[in-house]
């Protein structure tokens, strides 16, 4: 009985001391470390990204051509993103702005922050009459004219969008009018007084909402315009230019200023698709 004792134990113990086996199932793991499939799936994303890369890549390429990076002004993407920083502050506020050209109106500063602030809040329109204010007083600053014919022109794109809209209203107030016959039945028929009344309405604030929009783009145009001139080596305000004169339907401003552009700035990658443009808002004269 004592020997099979001691045997026992001396088996117990020799149990013991041998190593675990590895217990089967779960994720197995790779001899370097880390999981293969995690590895594959990275590499394939990875591969999968570079396309991406490519077209980020072109469109950066495009962006610095037509907006100027690093031109020294207030243009380009500094414009651009200008308005997208929300945690700045201008610092100034209306009522401060208002105080300051009451106590120097011949400054001009006053001006200029008023229009800061009015952009701050949103509102275009003072904004344009802030700046418009400041731009007689100085008038040689081409930063200025720029900031002013960009909110002309994105209140001339506020505009034709209104107008677009009213347009859309106008053919839903008198609906039964595309069913009409033409030529004297149609006459003999008449037309709906109430949708008669309701589209004569919305006919005023059409062509209302024309005059608007036409004037807007002018104005953009003329303060481009002076952009330009006030800095004649600058290729990015030369284009906003020809950009503005081109949605006013002033094509000749609009040619003048894309052929400035491709002058100043032979070896843009978009330089084929402007001569392209040129060509169709000024073609050649034929025979």
């Amino acid at each position: 009985m004592a020997r099979a004792a001691v045997k026992a134990k001396q088996q117990a113990q020799k149990k013991a001391a041998q190593p675990a086996k590895p217990v089967r199932g779960g994720r197995r793991r790779h001899a370097a470390g880390g999981n293969p499939n995690q590895q594959l799936f990275f590499m394939r994303l990875r591969r999968k990204a570079k396309p991406a890369y490519l077209v980020l890549a072109v469109l950066f390429g495009i962006t610095f051509a037509f907006l100027g990076v690093g031109s020294g002004t207030n243009g380009g993407l500094d414009q651009l993103f200008s308005g997208l920083n929300f945690f700045s502050s201008s610092g100034t506020s209306v009522s401060k702005a208002q105080k300051e050209i009451k106590d120097h109106p011949n400054l001009g500063k006053g001006y200029r922050d008023l229009a800061t602030a009015y952009e701050g809040k949103g509102d275009t329109v003072n904004a344009i009459s802030a700046l418009q204010q400041y731009t007689v007083q100085k008038p040689k600053d081409a930063a200025a004219w720029s900031e002013l014919g960009g909110l002309q022109f994105n209140q001339a794109q506020n505009y034709l969008a209104a107008y677009q809209a009213a347009n859309t209203a106008r053919q839903l107030a008198a609906p039964s009018a595309a069913f009409l016959p033409t030529g004297k039945l149609g006459q003999g028929i008449g037309t709906n007084q109430i949708e008669q009344a309701a589209a004569s309405q919305v006919d005023v604030t059409l062509q209302d909402l024309q005059s608007r929009t036409q004037l807007a783009y002018t104005n953009a145009v003329g303060s481009y315009q002076k952009s330009a001139e006030l800095q004649p080596n600058n290729s990015n305000a030369w284009f906003q230019l020809a950009q503005s004169a081109q949605s006013a339907g002033d094509t000749a401003t609009a040619v003048k200023g894309y052929k400035r552009y491709l002058k100043l700035n032979p070896n843009s990658t978009s330089a084929p698709q402007i001569r392209q443009l040129i060509k169709q808002l000024a073609p050649a004269p034929s025979g």
